[in-house]
């Protein structure tokens, strides 16, 4: 039995200390006067009855009720009721009555009160009853307030005295004796919170959401507040809150209202639960980590700084869904076009029950199985019990939520293992749902109204709790009348007679205690389990066939203790590739144990070097959480294997795998620890029960023996806490003893094994010493493991941790200090005693010392280990001229992210990992070495790039596949799409590391281009050579001064000035170039020396600069086009309206220009560099093409110069130097309109004199309207005057009136007034461009890309096609990350630009494009339209001639866009010129016929553009060229290094076979070439992602050998007869067209083996070749497939494979009689797709007789069907007639067996046979089954196929 109430007291205000502010409350009286001695009286009640201060009113105030709770020292409750009213202030002392805000006292006459006093009636008590405690105290007011005739004493005695039975559901009934009756009601289980409605009520005032975010920032261990304006709501809410944490125990502060005077309480840094009076909001505002909820504004607020984890899902969900069900049931009817009657909810007490049954669901899913994680120290005298959080959360799959986490970790969790762990105890409500019902609430998930079914079964068990007497006795409880407390004259509560109510509650107590307690025993029961821990989510995990990874596993671990080394080595990568599963670790560990049990645990050292690697696999992917028990299961076998050093010197396994974050885990030990202890604990009290078995059932089989095992320590304890109290004194004695000795000998054991991983075998180095933060140690290199054979630990990690040097005894005292920290924990938390854990202490520092000593000795002996054998260093073979700067570094080669070679999905071998070295050359940086796969043979891997094409190089650390540990690595990007991604071997040095990155970066960065590999190539020592040295041939070298200075001279007028002037203003227009060799100071000082000579006559040392000039390729190509003469001379015979001009022979008009430009003949030279200055870096305006056909001009330019600059001239006026240059600026301006006036006239005249029928005849501008749109990419017409919007509107397909989608009355109106000359220029541009003289001249405003973002793009391409890790995101996929780089839209963009600059100049008028500096996207667009326009570019020599005109004199910055030079290092690479071979790319595509070269042509010049094998592309313009002295090849001197060129060695290779030759060349197209331009058109080059694994690539090798790369193999077995054909090609490891050359490559190559063989000398291929061609045009042949109908070789070699496709499988085809010849020129090829897996050459040589004879033959479907053509093939072999599709097609349609054949027969023609065929070609074939008809070209090849049909059937 329990007090009602502990303490009555009556507080009131304190009239004597009224301080400055608020008054004071003061206790009066209470009783009883002495403490009672189990319960204190509780201290500041008087803060509390008032919380929001005690203040006098000015009026009568209702009577107030509320309860407040405090908590004392123990964490006891106290409940605290209060029932405050207001009584008059009687002021007999006439105080001034400050207090009420400024009063005066006018008279001295007693007056009605005017001032109220408040008074508190307060009851204390441990019983949370506070309906009772309102009636009781209510009781006590209405006798004073109503002055009944009851004495107050005998209340209060009465109030005191009364017991209330203890929980269990029974009733009580009692009066106070003042006519009133009450029963209390004792909840049923003491366990479950009491709630009455409070929890529907915060439900009803915070809404779902909010209070599911309270509950888990209450769960997280957030502080929450609440605020209301009512006291007894506050409490309310925070009861609701305390009780949904249900079985949880909120065990930090909490006080659901909060005084005043305490409000700094809420800065205090623990978590609480608080309740405010909304007055004070405002006071507690800057509460930075608290999340406050307004009960009466329905909000809270959750701060910032607050993380606040959420449930996890799929529970969050389900909760959220269940409530809703619940609170709103509306809702799910809402929308039905016939709702039900109106769904009640349920009245509030029930409705709370069933909100509180939701959340009592979710904790048993939260905490389904937690028992299974229990584990259990001790039984007695007290359970110790051990929560297992890491397998908890493993098991649920929740160790990356932070949620259960956080809850797992707090102190009400730490509450609830103490509490509910013991498996013999009183059970309730949660028990029974965790334990049984978890399964079904699963079940229900989706089912809502089973779901609410469960749920209202659940809320009646609350409600019944509550309630469980339905049939409530009579209460009665008399209420003051209404309105007594607003009486006149009401005397103040009187004083109460103490010593009276002293007496009345001694005799209450003495009647009570005769009474016989009605306290009843708690029952107490085995706790039930319930199944063990399941994942949260039904995820089913990707399980990929593990049970074959087992297996692997297990056959690994056989092959090594058998001693099958070969094979060990062969399924090692597979099992360590399979112990990344759980399964497959728990596997290892099992296998292990067994051979442990087995007596096989002395290993010798290679099966130990297996074991060690195979355990460190294992251990390695141990996340620190959740795979405790592998790590603990693999414990005592790294103190079971060993293998013998020496005699009497062993090393054990734990010296391999200490370098493991989990052995420094503290809580690893703990868990494994109590995991021992309770295994322990189990077997002590197994055997015990056996022991006291009757004999007789030990002879019976073994049953009963089987239920013990089952038992689980938890079982076994209930049963032993139930026997406890039964059990002697002496007993238990013996049972602690026995339990404490068990942990103590536990404790031995563990110290010994933590000795164990903790020391290391090198005591120079200390994990535990270094910060223990796990990726700190895993980073160094694990050389212990490989040392463990190879013995070089002195090159070991401990350099970087800084601890080289620590004393052994650092190491002592680290380990000590662990291991005692450990012990310490573990034995206080189980019991052991004090005596013991002093031993153990005094025992450890022994243990570790001796451990050390012997590790001596092993260490001693492990490092005279015999290294372990490495493959051998293959060095590479070198280029010509390459030299080896850094030797072979050993490493090992690992897979980035492309998935070709790894032999992953893709089938195929596994190339890599290889092991090798990485060779550092002059030229490449290449890695060569073998796979470290045992199954893939004898292969060589190389990877290899040039150093000048590195883009990017950063170091690594990678995760070593073979020895399991982590090491340092390297990892280099090149622009020629590869990669190179190495790990170094532990023999390999930081040091060399550091040496080898710098001479890498210093051959990437030369100091000058005599030190690139282009000229280095082949000097014994790259000495840097710069041009002064070269004074050999002093005609050639003053001549190239000459230049130079002049260059510097024109540099000082022109240049210079615009400098100066721009600095002086301030605003740069262009980017300041500074080159070699000019002086900046040369630049600034502007001396107005004399303009250049214009006259005509050249002096002696510019003729030789103008003969080397005209052999440009410029000259020759202006000479081709025929666009004019050079200037000055007299003899032209004709006018010609331009001329080439030689005034820029020194470089000094535009130094990025070529020497001779061609301008109009109208201007004289002194006028162009006055136009020259309005162009950005003086590029102005020249022709560099014309259309032979429309005789329009192509020109091209930089952008303008703004306004802005001549603007700055004039306003320059009061500047030194502006009086001159102002008039000069200002006629320049007038000069550039001159000029493009001129260039309009010459243009139209020009025109004009092609005859105007040209203009007339000339094919309409079939410009689809869009296209201008699209250019121009905006909407955004023209801001200037009128005509420009015409003309904007009138390109974009708009007119101002009406829009015509009609494109012929469009095109129509383009030609009435069709322009002369289009300009494509930049939008920024418009205003600039002056608007007087456009009357025939028309600008287009053109968007494009800028250099920054085709850098981008090149870097997101490079990273799609060489990405240097497998993305995690599985949704990135190679085609997605190649649409991200937004190359293609690029590409679509240049290549749309130059389609319609083609069309238009095809179209009469002429085009200028002047886009931004003009060497960059104007190169593109340039040389695209004349690779369009003009077929002579499509041959070899004519792209070799449009590169070097337009790439390369007109000044392309080869060197800065591909950064090659020191000074343009930060520049990044931007591949222009790669674009604009891809766009070539995309139109060779679309017309492989229409180019005499073929794709691998582009792919080599792609290649060897950033590779400085060549000078060619070294430099950025002929000027700089020429100041090296690499412009002109200089005949006379022999000595001078003059480096390659690339185009002389394409020559020559060209020469020496059709590598670069496209067999489908046959250009037909007369007109422009109109490439579809749209993205969707545009293919992936396969150059940027093909890759040769055997040689590198081949773009270095092919210059090289005499003769096409033939495999030497394939030569010797060429005689060795038929069937050694058969070779393997791997797709990324072959180079494919070597291996497999297509059929006319092989037959060339063929006949020049023969040719070689008679001694004969080799006739050139090219000659061969035209004569077949020839020879095909003239006969067409007499059994040639009809597929051709016309006989010219164009349509014949339209269908052979274009080389360039490099199929994976070229078919080489056979054939015999007449048709041989043409058969073999049309081999099938199959497009097998690149990464297609290991492929076969399926067909052998057609010397060979598999398929002896084919053609093609219609056949003649079943009834009724049509004659289709098929190709038919012969082959004897198998002795079958198969058909195809076509010649080309690899898999066969189906076949004819010609073992049923019975006869072949002559018929006649049949309906629907192919016309013009001759009656004779027919023929039937009679099979046992059927007739088939066959119709073949002509009666001939009729007679031959039934010829070698009957044959072959006769031979049968």
């Amino acid at each position: 039995m329990a007090r009602l109430a502990d303490y009555f007291i009556v507080v009131g205000y304190d009239h004597e200390k009224p301080g400055s502010g608020a008054g004071l409350g003061k206790i009066i009286q209470r009783f009883p006067q002495k403490d009672w001695d189990d319960t204190p009286f509780p201290q500041g009640i008087e803060l509390f009855c008032q919380p929001s201060g005690w203040q006098l009113s000015r009026e009568r105030k209702q009577p107030t009720f509320f309860v407040v709770v405090l908590t004392d020292i123990d964490s006891d409750r106290h409940y605290c009721s209060c029932l405050t009213f207001y009584e008059a202030e009687i002021n007999l002392q006439g105080t001034k009555k400050e207090e009420i805000e400024g009063e005066v006292e006018v008279t001295g006459l007693i007056q009605p009160a005017e001032v109220f006093a408040p008074k508190s009636l307060v009851l204390v008590s441990r019983l949370d009853y506070p309906e009772i405690f309102r009636a009781c105290l209510g009781l006590i007011y209405t006798v004073y307030v109503d002055s009944l005739n009851v004495s107050l004493e005998s209340l209060i005695a009465n109030l005191c005295a009364c017991l209330v039975p203890a929980a269990g559901g029974c009733q009580k009934l009692f009066s106070l004796g003042a006519g009133d009756r009450q029963l209390i009601q004792t909840p049923l289980h003491d366990s479950l919170p009491v709630t009455g409605t409070s929890v529907a009520l915060l439900f009803q005032q915070l809404g779902i959401q909010n209070v599911l975010s309270l509950f888990c920032a209450v769960l997280t261990e957030n502080k929450v507040l609440f605020h209301s304006a009512s006291f007894q709501r506050l409490s309310d809410a925070c009861r609701a809150l305390e009780s949904l944490m249900f079985p949880l125990k909120y065990s930090y502060p909490y006080i659901p209202i909060l005084p005043a005077q305490l409000l700094e309480v809420l800065s205090s840094p623990t978590p609480f639960i608080i309740g405010v009076h909304s007055v004070f909001k405002t006071d507690i505002h800057e509460l930075l980590d608290v999340i406050i909820a307004d009960l009466d504004g329905g909000t809270i607020k959750i701060p910032e700084c607050i993380h606040l984890s959420s449930l996890p899902e799929p529970l969050l969900h389900q909760t959220q869904a269940a409530l809703s069900l619940i609170l709103h049931p509306d809702l799910e009817v809402a929308d039905h076009a016939f709702p039900p009657p109106r769904t009640a909810l349920s009245h509030s007490k029930m409705l709370d029950k069933e909100v509180r049954a939701v959340f009592l669901r979710l904790f048993a899913q939260l905490f389904q199985g937690y028992r299974s994680c229990l584990q259990l120290i001790r039984i007695h005298a007290e359970p110790v019990i051990h929560f297992h959080k890491t397998a908890f959360l493993g098991q649920r799959g929740l160790v990356e939520n932070d949620f259960l986490t956080k809850v797992l970790n707090g102190m009400a969790f730490a509450g609830f293992v103490s509490e509910r762990g013991p498996p013999y105890r009183s059970c309730d409500l949660f028990d029974e749902l965790v334990a049984f019902e978890v399964e079904r609430i699963k079940v229900e998930e989706n089912n809502p109204l089973k779901m609410i079914k469960h749920v209202r079964e659940l809320a009646e068990q609350l409600f019944k709790n509550e309630n469980p007497n339905p049939h409530m006795a009579f209460q009665k409880v008399p209420r003051p009348t209404e309105g007594s407390h607003l009486r006149v004259h009401i005397l103040p509560f009187p004083k109460i007679n103490e010593t009276r109510v002293q007496e009345l509650m001694q005799e209450n107590l003495a009647k009570n205690q005769n009474a016989p307690p009605a306290s009843r025993v708690e029952k107490k029961c085995v706790v039930p389990a319930g199944p063990p821990v399941v994942s949260i989510m039904d995820k089913v995990t990707t399980v990929f066939n593990s049970a074959q990874r087992l297996e692997v596993v297990r056959n690994c671990i056989s092959f090594i203790f058998e001693n099958k080394t070969l094979e060990t080595e062969k399924t090692l990568p597979a099992a360590l590739r399979a112990l990344k599963g759980k399964a497959a670790r728990q596997c290892l560990t099992d296998e292990l144990g067994l051979h442990v049990q087995q007596n096989r645990a002395i290993l010798d050292h290679q099966q130990f070097d297996y074991i060690i690697r195979m355990m460190n696999c294992t251990l390695q992917d141990c996340s620190s959480l959740e795979e405790y028990n592998i790590a603990a299961s693999l414990l005592p076998l790294t103190s079971a294997f060993y293998r013998k050093l020496a005699p009497g010197v062993s090393q054990f396994a734990y010296t391999c795998v200490q370098d493991h974050p989990i052995w420094t885990n503290q809580q690893f030990w703990e868990t494994t620890f109590y995991n021992a202890v309770q295994e322990q604990v189990r077997s002590l009290y197994l055997s015990a029960k056996e022991d006291n078995h009757p004999p007789h059932l030990k002879q019976k089989d073994r049953l009963p023996d089987d239920q013990y095992q089952e038992k689980t320590a938890m079982d076994l304890a209930a049963e032993q806490l139930r026997l406890w109290p039964t059990l002697s004194k002496s007993t238990q004695q013996e049972l602690v003893q026995r339990e404490e000795s068990i942990v103590f000998s536990q404790a031995i054991h563990f110290a010994n094994l933590m000795v164990n991983l903790l020391v290391p075998l090198d005591t120079s180095k200390n994990k535990l010493l270094r910060t223990s933060a796990p990726g700190d140690w895993e980073s160094g290199s694990n050389s212990i493991v490989t040392n463990s054979i190879a013995g070089s630990v002195a090159e070991s990690y401990d350099t970087e941790s800084g601890f080289e040097d620590s004393e052994n005894n650092d190491i002592a005292n680290s380990v000590v200090r662990f291991i005692t920290r450990f012990i310490d924990k573990v034995c206080t938390e189980s019991g052991v005693t004090q005596d013991h854990i002093k031993s153990l202490h005094c025992m450890i520092p022994g243990i570790v010392a001796m451990h050390i000593e012997t590790l001596e000795a092993v260490h001693r002996e492990s490092r005279r280990l015999p290294p372990i054998q490495k493959p051998k260093i293959l060095r590479p073979a070198l280029l010509p001229g390459e030299e080896i700067v850094c030797e072979g570094l050993r490493v090992l080669l690992d897979p980035d992210g492309r998935e070709e070679a790894t032999g992953g999905l893709l089938g195929g071998p596994q190339l890599l990992p290889a092991e090798g070295a990485l060779f550092l050359t002059t030229y490449r940086i290449l890695f060569r070495g073998t796979p470290h796969d045992q199954l893939v043979g004898e292969q060589t891997v190389m990877r290899s790039f040039p150093i000048a094409s590195i883009t990017k190089e950063k170091k690594i650390t990678i995760q070593n596949q073979l020895q399991q540990n982590m090491q340092e690595g390297l990892q280099v990007t090149s622009a020629s799409f590869q990669l190179i991604k190495v790990a170094f071997d532990e023999e390999v040095s930081p040091e060399v590391v550091e040496i080898f990155k710098k001479q890498l970066m210093k051959f990437r960065y030369p100091q000058s281009i005599f030190t690139t590999f282009a000229f280095a190539a082949g000097q014994t020592t790259p000495q840097i050579i710069l041009p002064k040295q070269k004074e050999k041939n002093t005609s050639f070298r003053t001549f190239s001064k000459t230049i130079v200075k002049g260059a510097k001279r024109a540099g000082k007028m022109t240049i210079g000035r615009q400098y100066l002037l721009k600095k002086r203003t301030g605003t740069i227009v262009e980017e300041r170039v500074n080159r070699p060799g000019w002086n900046e100071e040369d630049d600034i000082s502007v001396s107005d020396e004399s303009e250049l000579p214009t006259s005509t006559t050249l002096k002696a040392s510019e003729k030789s600069t103008m003969e080397q000039l005209v052999e440009k390729a410029c000259f020759r190509d202006y000479q081709r086009l025929g666009l004019g003469t050079i200037s000055g001379s007299s003899s032209r015979s004709k006018p010609e309206y331009f001329r080439i001009t030689a005034s820029n022979r020194m470089y000094s008009l535009c130094r990025s220009y070529p020497g001779l430009l061609v301008v109009p003949q109208a201007v004289q030279d002194s006028s162009l560099p006055r136009v020259a200055r309005c162009y950005r870096h003086n590029r102005l305006p020249v022709v560099c093409w014309k259309n032979s056909r429309s005789g329009t001009l192509l020109l091209r330019s930089g952008g303008f110069h703004g306004k802005g600059v001549v603007g700055l001239f004039k306003t320059s006026q009061n500047s030194p130097q502006a009086a001159p240059t102002s008039s000069l600026e200002s006629s320049s301006s007038i000069e550039q309109e001159k000029y493009l006036q001129a260039i309009l006239s010459a243009v139209s005249v020009h025109q004009k004199l092609r005859g105007n029928n040209t203009l007339t005849v000339r094919p309409a501008l079939a410009l689809p309207p869009g296209v201008w749109a699209s250019l121009r990419s905006s909407t955004r017409l023209i801001s200037s005057p009128t005509s420009f919007i015409d003309v904007g509107a009138r390109l974009a397909g708009k007119d101002h009136s009406t829009s015509y989608s009609n494109s012929a009355y469009l095109q129509s109106q383009l030609l009435k007034r069709q322009p002369a000359l289009y300009i494509f220029g930049e939008k920024s541009q418009l205003r600039s461009f002056k608007l007087e003289f456009a009357l025939n001249c028309e600008f287009v405003p053109v968007e494009f890309h800028d250099i920054r973002q085709v850098k981008t793009s090149f870097k997101k391409l490079m990273r799609a096609c060489v990405p240097s890790t497998i993305p995690t995101d599985s949704e990135v996929t190679f085609l997605k990350a190649l649409g991200d780089s937004e190359w293609f839209p690029q590409l679509h963009r240049v290549m749309q630009l130059a389609v319609v600059v083609s069309e238009v100049l095809e179209n009469g008028s002429s085009v200028l494009v002047c886009l931004e500096e003009g060497w960059d996207i104007t190169a593109q667009v340039t040389s695209l339209v004349q690779l369009l326009s003009d077929p002579f570019y499509r041959t070899l020599e004519g792209f070799r001639m449009l590169v070097e005109k337009e790439w390369l004199s007109f000044g392309h910055k080869f060197s800065q866009r591909s950064s090659l030079t020191l000074s343009c290092q930060g520049s990044g690479f931007t591949p222009v010129f790669l674009q604009f071979l891809d766009c070539v790319h995309q139109v060779h595509n679309q017309y492989p016929t229409e180019f005499e070269f073929n794709l691998y042509y582009l792919k080599f010049l792609a290649f060897h553009y950033v590779s400085n094998r060549f000078k060619t592309f070294l430099l950025d313009s002929d000027y700089e060229r020429l100041e090296h002295g690499t412009l002109f090849d200089d005949k006379g001197d022999k000595h001078a290094k003059k480096g390659i060129c690339i185009w002389e060695c394409i020559d020559r290779m060209h020469k020496r076979s059709p590598i670069f030759f496209n067999y489908l060349y046959s250009p037909v197209e007369i007109e422009a070439l109109k490439p579809n331009v749209n993205v969707s058109s545009l293919k992936k080059w396969d150059y940027y992602i093909e890759e040769t694994l055997s040689t590198g690539p081949s773009y270095d090798w092919m210059m090289l050998t005499s003769k096409q790369f033939p495999s030497e193999d394939a030569e010797v077995a060429g005689d060795a007869g038929p069937q050694s054909q058969r070779r393997t090609v791997w797709p990324c490891y072959d180079d494919v067209s070597c291996t497999q050359p297509d059929a006319l490559t092989s037959l060339l190559s063929e006949i020049e083996r023969l040719e070689h063989k008679l001694n004969q000398t080799p006739e050139k291929w090219q000659q061969l070749w035209e004569r077949v061609a020839v020879e095909l045009k003239e006969e067409p042949g007499a059994d040639r497939p009809q597929r051709h109908p016309s006989g010219s070789p164009g349509s014949v070699s339209t269908h052979l494979p274009s080389y360039q496709k490099r199929p994976v499988l070229q078919l080489p085809d056979g054939g015999a009689g007449p048709g041989a010849e043409q058969n073999a020129s049309i081999p099938p090829s199959n497009g097998v797709d690149r990464r297609a897996a290991t492929l076969y050459s399926q067909y052998t040589s057609r010397n060979d007789e598999n398929r002896s004879f084919e053609g093609t033959l219609y056949k003649r479907g079943a009834l009724l069907k049509g004659w289709k053509p098929r190709w038919f093939v012969l082959d004897v072999t198998k002795h079958q007639l198969r058909y195809y599709d076509s010649g080309e097609d690899t898999s066969c349609k189906g076949h004819i067996d010609l073992a049923e054949v019975e006869m072949v027969i002559p018929a006649g023609p049949s309906m629907g046979a192919p016309k013009h065929t001759s009656d004779k070609a027919f023929f039937d074939l009679k099979t046992s089954k059927r007739v088939y008809n066959f119709c073949a070209q002509d009666g001939q090849s009729a007679q031959q196929w039934m010829d070698r049909i009957q044959s072959c059937i006769s031979d049968a």
